[in-house]
Order: C-alpha cells, then sequence, then structure tokens
C-alpha cells in the first residue's frame, strides 16, 4: 500500500507551520512552503503524508495582502498608532492584521462574504468583526466612533462605488488597493481576467482619482503593489486624504509608478506573456 496522500495545506497545519489552511494557503502564494526541496505550486496539491515539507520563512502577516498595506504605510508614511481604522473587503484579514501591528487601537474589519477571516484576528479584541456586511449599505450608526483611516481591498466591484460611503462616514484618510481589472470596461480584460496595458493602468488610476475629487478627496500618494494579484495584475496603491489636508501630485508621477511597476514585474519575467 502507498503512502498516505493529504492536501498540502491540511499537511502543514496539522505539522504545526500554520494555526489555518487560509495561513498556509498565503504561504504557498508566496513561494515560501518547499516540497522534497522544490518550491510548491498550489496549496491544494496531493502530497505523500511522508513527504519533507520545509518553509522558508513564516510570512509576517495572515495573507499577502499584509505586505501590500505595509508597502503603502511605509511610502505614504502613515502613522495609525492609536487609531481606529476601517478594513473594507478584509476577508482573510492581511490589511487588519498589519494595521493592528501597526498600532491601531480598533479596527472594524467588513467583508460581505462570511467565516473568511482569520482564527487568530477574530479573538483579538481590538478587532470588530463585520460579516455578511455590504459596504454599500453601511450606516454611520454601524461603526459608532470616528474613524481616522480606511483601506479598501474589494473585488468584483469598482472602487467608485465605495468611495461615497467613506464620504458619508467622513473618514479623512484613505488607502485602496487599485485593481484594473475591476475599473476598466470588459473590452479592456484579457485573458485570466489579467489588464496588461500600461494606458490602461495609468486611465484606471486617473479614473479613481477623478470619482475621489468628487467625494472631496485628494490624492497625495500612489505606487505600486510589491506583489501582483492571483492571476498576474498588477495592483496600486493610491492614498486619498481629505480635500485641504494635501495636494495631488503631478500626472508625471502617476506615469512614472506604472511604468516603474511594468519594468520591475517585466524584468523579474513575472509579466504574463501577450494575450494571456
Amino acid at each position: 500500500m502507498g503512502a498516505r496522500r493529504e492536501r498540502l495545506d491540511v499537511l502543514l497545519v496539522e505539522r504545526g507551520f500554520f494555526a489555518t489552511r487560509s495561513a498556509a494557503r498565503a504561504a504557498v502564494m508566496a513561494g515560501l512552503v518547499l516540497v522534497n526541496g522544490q518550491p510548491a505550486g498550489k496549496s491544494g496539491m496531493p502530497v505523500d503524508s511522508g513527504a519533507e515539507v520545509q518553509v522558508r520563512q513564516l510570512p509576517r502577516y495572515v495573507s499577502r495582502g499584509g505586505l501590500k498595506l505595509a508597502k503603502a504605510l511605509a511610502e505614504f508614511a502613515v502613522d495609525v498608532h492609536g487609531k481606529t481604522a476601517i478594513d473594507v473587503g478584509a476577508s482573510t484579514g492581511g490589511f487588519t492584521d498589519c494595521l493592528l501591528q501597526a498600532g491601531a487601537s480598533r479596527v472594524y474589519s467588513i467583508d460581505v462574504g462570511y467565516g473568511q477571516l482569520d482564527w487568530r484576528l477574530r479573538q483579538d479584541e481590538r478587532v470588530v468583526v463585520m460579516e455578511r456586511t455590504n459596504i454599500r449599505r453601511l450606516s454611520p450608526g454601524q461603526v459608532g466612533e470616528s474613524v481616522a483611516l480606511a483601506v479598501i481591498d474589494v473585488s468584483f466591484i469598482s472602487l467608485t462605488l465605495v468611495l461615497p460611503v467613506l464620504k458619508s462616514l467622513d473618514v479623512p484618510e484613505i488607502i485602496a488597493l487599485v485593481k484594473p481589472q475591476f475599473e476598466v470596461g470588459k473590452g479592456r480584460v484579457g485573458k485570466r481576467g489579467v489588464v496588461r496595458a500600461a494606458a490602461d493602468h495609468l486611465a484606471v488610476l486617473e479614473r479613481v482619482v477623478a470619482a475621489a475629487a468628487k467625494e472631496g478627496y485628494v490624492a497625495a500618494g500612489v505606487t505600486y503593489s510589491p506583489l501582483r494579484g492571483p492571476e498576474g495584475n498588477i495592483e496600486y496603491l493610491l492614498y486619498l486624504c481629505r480635500d485641504g489636508l494635501a495636494e495631488t501630485p503631478d500626472k508625471a508621477k502617476f506615469v512614472g509608478v506604472v511604468t516603474a511597476a511594468h519594468e520591475e514585474f517585466l524584468l523579474k519575467g513575472n509579466l504574463p506573456p501577450h494575450g494571456e
């Protein structure tokens, strides 16, 4: 009889590398897990129960999202220590985890889904879990206190539909993860949902900035995410402040960020070939 086989993410939890399968999946996606000396391709791949499994470096956050937000907090010099924040599209909780580690006193973790937030974060008294909550229907009374910062990581919905809600909550600062595939027209999305063209990325950023301006926010900073989305999309981080608190960079800054993102991922060979 051959060796028993089971999913890699299950095996990682059983061996004590991670507390949850979601954390194990994040590590596999980040390329941190080796099986018999080779990088693991998928978290669900079947693995012999006796296989040699190594984790090169335990992830700092419960999901890859934490690394994205960490770059934004550092680059935009945003201090969240002692502040209350909202995490829109919390999912596993990468952004929430990052905010807590940066010193946030309370985080409202909002998601339309259910059961995704990491168990450790659920038990943290600083986290207010708001599952099955559609951000577009969120009212100020559901939060019940002043919020200093909102962070956004949403899918299948445009940021332009989220910003008016944050304005109604009187949120002064916003860090938004901009995902081109959910902001451009369907005709601009390629195979596997990847938006390749730099011109489309620039147009997306300009569109979101214009929508923010209608809600009284200015774009105080922009950078690109250090990690691509699951299918290979380049993503961007936009720092929005209430009008009067900052000045919007000129267009050259946005062009420079888009250009730098494409150059980096092309150099690493991480940008999907044209047509994919």
